[in-house]
């Protein structure tokens, strides 16, 4: 049986893999449910975010690893993954009225990161018809792998409480417990040593 779960660069080719497993991935996280509360238009909303996100902004500036069934982007201390105009103009379309909470969301969320130099863990996530096939975990390891190599620690942040198990298994720990502004979800800070 040939191992379809190793990670590879991912391109600008990848854009539609990309966007489908993120969409497919993050149709039930409580951030995204937030921010794109119709449940109607959803997928297609999450797959518009992914696509912008990833050919715009990490593409260009992160690490961006896939699988067949999962994405990943990882964000070097040194890369500016910062999105231009255009990218946030892209992204406030595709927002709609839900923009302004998204803004709120991202300067809460950029207080509580650390100020240490870390890899940081800005997304990943696997098509549930193929989660428990290792395809998020081999994402992990191999972003963690490049941490490690660098002597670095780690940060990421789930808005999804029954994911903190599947990321304490690698390593992270809870940092900080936030809560998102205007009435938003729940953020978990966490944070993985460097390893030698």
């Amino acid at each position: 049986m040939a191992i379809t779960n190793v990670p590879k660069t991912a391109t600008i080719d990848d854009a539609e893999l990309v966007s489908r497993a993120l969409a497919l991935a993050f149709d039930d996280d409580p951030m995204m449910r937030w921010f794109f509360p119709d449940e109607a238009s959803r997928k297609a909303s999450l797959a518009a975010y992914f696509t912008t996100i990833f050919t715009r902004q990490y593409a260009h500036s992160a690490v961006c690893e896939v699988t067949p069934a999962a994405a990943a982007f990882w964000v070097p201390p040194q890369a500016q993954a910062v999105p231009d105009a255009e990218t946030i103009q892209e992204l406030m379309a595709i927002l709609g009225d839900r923009a302004g909470l998204f803004g709120e969301a991202v300067e809460a969320s950029a207080k509580h990161t650390p100020s240490e130099p870390h890899w940081f863990l800005a997304v990943v996530g696997a098509d549930p018809a193929a989660q428990g096939q290792g395809h998020g975990a081999a994402l992990l390891r191999s972003g963690l792998a490049k941490a490690d190599a660098a002597g670095l620690p780690a940060y990421l942040e789930s808005s999804k409480e029954a994911n903190l198990p599947f990321y304490e298994h690698f390593g992270f720990t809870v940092r900080e417990r936030m809560t998102l502004p205007g009435g938003g979800p729940e953020l978990w800070g966490m944070w993985r040593e460097a390893r030698a």
